[in-house]
């Protein structure tokens, strides 16, 4: 979502005039000319057990996003479409043996999708082009359990196409689901073979091949992890540009005794190749998995956190990916034993406005008082919301999933509308950001920003309005990073009021200063 004000500041001072604000004079100090703040920023900082406390904290405060990563932070809400043979067998995990004809969306309307998402102000859409079973909505050329087998449009049907010529005619930016595990290939004797890493040609070229001469690329895999990777190849050179490729980490349901370890480095390597904007979620290194299906944020989400390199290049949880605490300087020493880097690494929440993930009659979309609870702890949390809503049997977005849709959007701008601080007189100090709105206006939300271009800085922050006599506290919280959103227990009146910083990691700059009157 597009930050309605932005007040790019950089809260510099002197030692003296920090002291004197009650902060310890590293948290704002000017760089020096001889070490300047952003030398060398990186999204990802090597540490090691021997980093100090201290040591920690300065590297935390030099990792910087990418110029993806903070795209992305900027989407605020994006959806998800789970679509596929489980729509029409009643399953949430196909089996892979499933017969491809009963996948018969008789009135598939991608535009419809389309249409709601941008009237329920979602600015992306991630597809499964793959679930588990393996069963894919592309004619693929590495496999039969695909659409071209089905009877649907006679074998000449492609979701996928429709999918993204419809997203991108609407507005919206364009993502894809592979999962990692397929049943079908299991069962083929493709996933979990045994088989070995060694240089695999992509794409690999197969019989009939009518693809014109272009670049290949010589990438360790398996034979599971070929294939992966000649689909990848067809969904990312087919098919536009892509914006995010969604991994989750999901094992086939397999035997106990086998395994398919999966080649994250040559899988990451070819989207970088041929999808260079798009982010890579949430077995990624771009963006990782909230760690619950709610999607629930926590209190204080940090976007930088420790990290630990797993087999084959996998970015993993140095701590439990559930943990309660992901950055801050407690987790950071806490995870100092384990961690590899730390790493801009932003947070997704995913949740599905039905019980389940595919598409079930008996279900009924969550209430807009759900929807929009969630959105406060998501998006109001340093967070992105991706939010599911899956198509029916007929291939449409059922009725009351599109009314709550654009219910939850309206329900939203009620609760956000007119940014009273917009052009408002604005004093910047150090610590702390003033705004004098020219009267005494009423506000009982408040939404901020950090400039995450610098990093996430902030770990304390007050918000105080003016009485006329004295400055008084309204709210606070720990984190702010992309996006925070608090909302006061009752209104409060004031013409002045300021953000004041109380505790960060380096240099704050402040990127948005929000009030509002929510109209609900």
């Amino acid at each position: 979502m597009p930050l309605s004000r932005r007040l790019f500041v950089a809260c510099t001072a002197s030692t003296a005039a920090l002291a004197s604000a009650g902060l310890p004079s590293p948290a704002f100090a000017a760089p020096s000319a001889a070490a300047p703040e952003d030398a060398d920023p990186r999204d990802r900082i090597p540490v090691g057990p021997d980093d100090t406390a201290q040591d920690l904290v300065r590297k935390a405060s030099r990792v910087r996003p990418t110029e993806r990563q903070i795209a992305w932070q900027r989407l605020g809400r994006t959806a998800f479409l789970h679509f596929g043979v489980n729509t029409f067998t009643g399953l949430e995990w196909g089996t892979g043996d499933e017969d491809p004809d009963v996948f018969r969306p008789a009135r598939l309307d991608t535009d419809q999708w389309a249409r709601a998402l941008r009237d329920g102000g979602f600015t992306l859409a991630v597809l499964t082009v793959k679930h588990h079973d393996g069963f894919v909505l592309y004619p693929s050329r590495y496999t039969g359990h695909t659409v071209a087998s089905s009877g649907w449009l006679g074998g000449q049907g492609d979701v996928l196409r429709a999918f993204a010529d419809s997203m991108r005619r609407h507005g919206l930016k364009v993502g894809v689901y592979i999962s990692p595990a397929d049943e079908n290939q299991y069962l083929h004797g493709v996933y979990a073979n045994g088989s070995t890493r060694v240089p695999r040609t992509i794409p690999t070229p197969v019989p009939g091949d009518d693809r014109p001469p272009r670049r290949t690329y010589t990438l360790p895999a398996t034979d599971y992890g070929a294939h992966m990777l000649n689909q990848l190849h067809e969904v990312l050179t087919g098919y536009g540009p892509i914006d995010e490729v969604w991994f989750d980490g999901a094992q086939g349901r397999i035997p106990p005794d086998k395994v398919e370890k999966y080649d994250w480095d040559s899988w990451y390597a070819l989207v970088r190749a041929l999808a260079p904007r798009a982010v890579v979620a949430v077995s990624g290194p771009d963006v990782r998995w909230v760690g619950n299906e709610g999607g629930l944020a926590r209190e204080d989400e940090w976007s930088v956190v420790p990290v630990a390199e797993r087999e084959y290049g996998r970015t993993d949880y140095a701590l439990a990916y559930d943990a309660p605490d992901q950055g801050s300087r407690a987790a950071l020493e806490a995870a100092r034993p384990v961690a590899d880097f730390l790493q801009w690494w932003p947070a997704e929440c995913d949740v599905s406005i039905r019980d389940g993930w595919f598409y079930h009659p008996e279900q009924q979309p969550k209430s807009v008082e759900r929807l929009t609870d969630i959105y406060f702890r998501s998006v109001g949390r340093n967070a992105v919301l991706l939010l599911n809503i899956p198509p029916d049997t007929d291939g449409l977005l059922p009725a009351a999933d599109v009314a709550r849709l654009r219910e939850f959007r309206e329900r939203v701008e009620r609760e956000l509308p007119e940014d009273l601080a917009r052009g408002a007189r604005t004093v910047v100090a150090p610590a702390r950001v003033t705004v004098d709105l020219g009267t005494a206006r009423e506000a009982d939300r408040v939404r901020l920003a950090e400039d995450v271009r610098h990093g996430q800085q902030v770990e304390g922050f007050v918000v105080e309005a003016y009485d006329g006599a004295a400055w008084t506290r309204v709210t606070g919280a720990g984190t702010i990073g992309a996006s925070r959103i608090l909302l006061l227990p009752r209104p409060v009146t004031a013409r002045r009021w300021r953000v004041r910083v109380t505790s960060a990691r380096g240099r704050v700059r402040i990127a948005e200063f929000g009030l509002y009157r929510s109209r609900t």
